[in-house]
């Protein structure tokens, strides 16, 4: 009787309130998704408005000279942008080695499951350390432990670009370093959490055709779980790129580019922190101008990076 009675249940039409609720549950959502994409319009018009007066001024020239002067009313931004994608791009280098290894190590069995967890739980909470204290901890710790190597390098590889001055204090690569520390957790968790889908089948197949761990691991799992270890990496590189207070005290806040990984330097985010303060309403619309840049390359790299990830997507579905 029961078994009949929760049939006659599922297969009954839905009732006005069922129809009505479900109306309702989708129009929210839909409200939702288009209040998420006007409120990123929005803000882009915000910043766009309040800059437009600096837009007006400097123009393209904005981006492609290097003199930052509020006492004569000359602004560039292009050092900022280079460093801004310098150390972006070194740090999150660094990260996702690191981080894809990590989650490697405690998703194959290299460890016991209470140890795996253990360290796993240690790296998600790196993500909650403020970026003020890695600056810290890079300044007091980081940099006079590297600094002997760095200067090192110099002396005996000088003619190498990238060795071609001393590390005095703040620079590239501590920063750098800094910043892969901090993108470590979103890489590693996000990789780990890929890793994990893969079908343990594929695994014990390969296994099956003879194939050793590492050879499982890097033809088979790790090109099935690319997705989402390429979205870790894009969402790592989005947070690298904002990321303001750690860069403004280990970079060096000069308004300069050198291809020298001891050599100091400044990004969009840290140039804003550090001149907002103390500028007035002509600098605060060339500061404004340099937002809406940093939004901009922001935008872009989710942008890339969505297309990559479609890509990849069509690549790994079997041809019809």
């Amino acid at each position: 009787m029961s078994e009949s009675i929760s049939r006659s249940t599922l297969s009954r039409p839905p009732t006005t309130f069922e129809i009505g609720a479900d109306r309702a549950f989708r129009g929210l959502t839909r409200a939702a998704a288009w209040l998420t994409i006007g409120l990123v319009f929005l803000i882009v018009f915000q910043i766009a408005w309040t800059a437009r007066p600096a837009i007006q001024e400097y123009g393209g020239e904005f981006l492609t000279t290097n003199k930052w002067d509020p006492s004569g009313k000359k602004f560039g931004i292009l050092p900022q942008i280079g460093g801004t994608l310098y150390s972006s791009i070194l740090g999150v280098a660094i990260g996702s080695i690191f981080g894809i290894a990590v989650a490697i190590f405690i998703t194959q069995d290299f460890l016991p499951p209470k140890l795996e967890i253990a360290i796993k739980n240690v790296v998600e909470l790196l993500a909650a350390i403020p970026s003020v204290v890695y600056g810290l901890w890079g300044i007091y710790v980081l940099i006079p432990t590297i600094r002997p190597f760095c200067n090192w390098l110099h002396e005996n590889l000088s003619s190498i670009p990238i060795f071609g001055s001393r590390l005095a204090g703040p620079g590239l690569l501590p920063a750098a370093l800094v910043l892969a520390i901090m993108v470590l957790p979103t890489v590693t968790a996000i990789s780990r959490d890929a890793i994990v889908a893969v079908p343990p089948k594929l695994r014990e197949a390969a296994f099956g055709l003879g194939a050793t761990r590492w050879e499982t691991i890097l033809a088979i799992i790790l090109p099935t779980a690319s997705r989402g270890v390429y979205g870790s990496i894009i969402l790592a590189f989005g947070r690298a790129v904002g990321e303001t207070m750690a860069l403004a005290m280990l970079l060096g806040n000069s308004n300069t580019f050198n291809w020298s990984l001891f050599s100091p330097g400044n990004t969009l985010a840290a140039l804003m922190a550090n001149q907002w303060p103390e500028s007035g309403p002509v600098e605060k619309g060339a500061l404004m101008y340099a937002g809406l840049v940093l939004l901009c390359i922001t935008l872009l790299i989710n942008i890339v990076g969505t297309l990559i990830l479609q890509r990849t997507v069509k690549m790994g579905e079997p041809q019809r």
